[in-house]
């Protein structure tokens, strides 16, 4: 039985908790030592809705990502994911998540099938299901024609549509990315931005994009502007740029950021 499985046949008590936000984060704090890296942080991603986490390098992104993942243990606030409370339910809470990290996690000397296959079988799939599962994801990333070559002939936007496509092998209800896009070339950047935002479409799913570029931000997003730990600015994007009065995400970006980078 999938993770998604067990969780449609968890109790009236506990369907009764799930919502239909997708991650919910209320006043979430933390630090390393003495070096506070979130204060106070609340925001809100609806099922099947694109959210964009904007930030500088330092904004607290990837640990803010470390939280909700149970990478780090939060000791304040509360991290609901469908609500499930992270820290009280975090198996079902986890089993709706799908990650793709920063640092790359494929083993590059293995192929695109053998790399998925280990990632299937962290969640108990079947060879059978994993075999189905593997091929549905590759062909959505145009990239099944790849399945037995090694990781290492791949460009670095396609290594990153393969992290895609295992983080979406157990049909997670919410997907994180952290920077994905960092270390591409910008006609990939579009490529693997264009893909998740149509996954997003076309699975109902609940997105957090982690991000310092600001044109990786579509019209039709939502907004988190995220600087030294705090949220300065969150919703709609024509919200977001009403309440900082700017034109455009660039400006209210270097507004709230300081960054002002062309």
């Amino acid at each position: 039985m999938t993770a998604m499985s067990q969780i449609a046949e968890s109790t009236g008590e506990d369907a009764g908790k799930a919502s239909s936000r997708a991650l919910a984060v209320q006043n979430l704090s933390h630090s390393f030592g003495s070096r506070k890296a979130l204060g106070d942080v609340s925001f809100a991603i609806e099922s099947g809705s694109f959210t964009v986490l904007l930030g500088p390098n330092g904004a607290g992104k990837t640990t803010l990502f470390s939280l909700v993942t149970r990478l780090y243990n939060n000791r304040s606030g509360s991290i609901r994911i469908y609500g499930y409370e992270v820290r009280q339910q975090p198996s079902r809470a986890l089993a709706l998540i799908g990650a793709v990290f920063q640092q790359r996690t494929l083993d590059l000397d293995l192929t695109v099938a053998d790399n998925l296959r280990y990632h299937a079988a962290l969640h108990g799939m079947s060879a059978r299901e994993a075999r189905e599962r593997i091929e549905t994801e590759l062909r959505r990333a145009e990239l099944f024609e790849r399945i037995n070559d090694r990781v290492r002939s791949l460009s670095g936007g396609q290594m990153r549509r393969v992290e895609i496509a295992g983080a979406l092998l157990h049909r997670p209800r919410l997907l994180l990315l952290d920077e994905p896009t960092v270390g591409v070339d910008i006609a990939s950047r579009q490529t693997i931005v264009e893909h998740v935002h149509r996954l997003c479409r076309e699975d109902g799913l609940g997105v957090l994009w982690a991000t310092h570029l600001d044109d990786e931000v579509h019209d039709e997003d939502r907004l988190v502007i995220l600087h030294k730990g705090r949220v300065m600015a969150h919703g709609d994007m024509s919200a977001v740029l009403e309440s900082v009065g700017a034109q455009s995400v660039k400006a209210a970006y270097g507004k709230l950021t300081g960054d002002t980078r062309s």
